[in-house]
């Protein structure tokens, strides 16, 4: 039987119905406000390169979103990171 999904979280975990009950339950449970303030400077997101990175913005007709999206699921990864990786492959060809 497949799982049912409701999208993707930022890092391209799919969201599933186990994932929305160990979150309920988490909840429930209550947070360590102490904890989640010393994480506070462990997280985010990784550098990318040697310098900060940049967010550019490209429009996609449906079916190339779809196909980005469609690859991206295959391969477990986030779609940015198959951007970066068509686009890597574009720029040594050239």
């Amino acid at each position: 039987m497949t799982k049912r999904t409701y999208g993707h979280t930022k890092s391209g975990k799919p969201v599933d119905d186990d994932l929305i009950e160990k979150l309920a339950e988490e909840a429930e449970d209550g947070y360590d406000v102490e904890e989640i303030i010393a994480r506070r400077g462990k997280r985010g997101r990784p550098r990318l390169g040697a310098a900060p990175s940049t967010v550019e913005s490209v429009r996609l007709d449906p079916e190339l979103k779809d196909r980005l999206a469609r690859r991206a699921e295959e391969e477990g990864v986030p779609v940015s990171e198959v951007i970066r990786e068509a686009l890597r492959h574009h720029l040594e060809a050239s």
